[in-house]
């Protein structure tokens, strides 16, 4: 323990640790709070909420997380393949599969599970099955800023969770350029073999950066190795992207089935953290035989199901998007609107998405930016300072006013006239 306690201790020294808050009450984007070092309580200004589409205090969706649980209780209390399935299940997943036109779905308690039941169930076929042998390898391709989900099951991805002395087919991982369509075509020329079984994987929308993953060209790449498995996290893309939020495929114009047609698998990702109001994910396919085969994956079938208010919850917030489009379109204006504004003021804000980073210079520090623009202006703002670009990471909501953007972009410019003076280039 002794080497613990001196990392810790040098981790604080270094200043790598994040400021603690602890949240006591919200109503819309004015939240409570109370910063651990300090003890110190305020109201503030919040621009670092995933509830994008404002659904987390919608009242349809609070009151049916509530009825789920005067109907079922708080948990289902088994995994699902036992006893832990209930029919919110299947209408979620129904409701998942029609918002993302793909047929079936299987639910996951988060995006980190879903992935590695992905990577334990398509590599190496999940179960053993008497008289069948799995000997095709796999090949991963994922791209170098996948989010940590993603790292983490591809690094995993040599052997099944639970089992590591047992025996599978090899699994190699390969990484490509950030959103670059041809190196992944270089990459999988170099590095697909005969009978090989093939796997790209991306965020849709990059949690850091705000970018959107070039789907299109990776299909056109992929095209040229039928059977391959295009799997996207949508995890920032539901909701944000597309006219009614369906995510990726909406945003360029197409849908799963323009992947089909060219021969390969779409697999899609999607999680409630962000858009639906709750937490949990769930993996999408065409093909009806990958849903069994997730269903007995060692991260499902090792742990609980999907709780009765989440699952709920999550429900009732699809149902809202799908009813209500007018939620996404006014995120998406409240992301220009407020991406402009940015702009004009000479900061550095990257990506295209409502994830809006804000790059500062090298030797600022962004927890002091943070501390300082909710200090002196009542904003509170994600300072992103473990990255090779330190940033302040801003996330716009549909509930978010103009006059509440102002207010950000005003004290923004302010805590740069504090801290630093911008570049001429800015």
């Amino acid at each position: 323990m002794q080497i613990v306690k001196e990392y810790v201790q040098r981790w604080y020294e270094s200043g790598l640790d994040p400021d603690e808050f602890i949240c006591h009450q919200k109503q819309g984007n004015l939240v409570e709070i109370t910063e651990v070092a300090t003890g110190e309580r305020r109201t503030v200004l919040s621009f670092c909420s995933n509830d994008i589409l404002g659904l987390v205090q919608e009242e349809a969706v609070k009151q049916a997380a509530i009825d789920s649980i005067l109907k079922y209780g708080t948990s289902n209390s088994s995994c699902s393949v036992l006893s832990g399935r209930i029919d919110l299940h299947q209408e979620l997943e129904d409701e998942i599969s029609a918002f993302k036109h793909l047929p079936h779905t299987q639910l996951f308690l988060n995006a980190w599970m879903a992935m590695q039941a992905f990577m334990d169930a398509f590599c190496h076929l999940a179960i053993p099955v008497p008289g069948f042998q799995n000997t095709r390898e796999t090949v991963i391709f994922t791209d170098v800023l996948n989010h940590g989900c993603i790292v983490s099951a591809v690094v995993n991805a040599g052997t099944r969770s639970g089992k590591v002395f047992g025996h599978s087919p090899r699994v190699r991982v390969k990484a490509y350029r950030h959103c670059d369509a041809e190196d992944l075509a270089r990459k999988m020329y170099r590095h697909v073999r005969p009978n090989d079984r093939v796997v790209v994987v991306s965020d849709a929308v990059f949690s850091m950066d705000g970018d959107i993953a070039p789907l299109p060209e990776m299909i056109e790449v992929m095209r040229k190795y039928e059977g391959s498995v295009l799997l996207m996290d949508e995890a920032h893309a539901s909701g944000a992207l597309g006219a009614t939020g369906r995510g990726i495929y909406e945003h360029f114009g197409i849908l799963p089935s323009y992947a089909i047609e060219r021969g390969v698998i779409p697999l899609i990702m999607t999680t409630f953290s962000k858009f639906a109001a709750s937490a949990g994910a769930a993996i999408s396919t065409h093909v009806s035989e990958f849903k069994p085969l997730l269903n007995v994956s060692p991260t499902s079938i090792g742990t609980i199901s999907l709780s009765p208010p989440l699952a709920a919850a999550a429900l009732e917030s699809i149902r809202q998007v799908r009813q209500f489009p007018e939620r996404v379109k006014k995120l998406q204006e409240n992301t220009r609107y407020l991406r402009s504004r940015l702009l004009e003021q000479g900061f550095m804000a990257i990506g295209e998405t409502n994830v809006v980073p804000v790059v500062l210079p090298s030797d600022i520090n962004p927890k002091v930016f943070g501390r300082q623009i909710m200090k002196n202006h009542g904003v509170w703002v994600s300072p992103i300072w473990f990255v090779a670009k330190p940033r302040i990471r801003i996330t716009v909501n549909a509930l978010h006013t103009q006059e509440d953007m102002d207010l950000l972009v005003s004290s923004m410019v302010a805590t740069r006239n504090l801290l630093y003076q911008p570049t001429i280039s800015a």
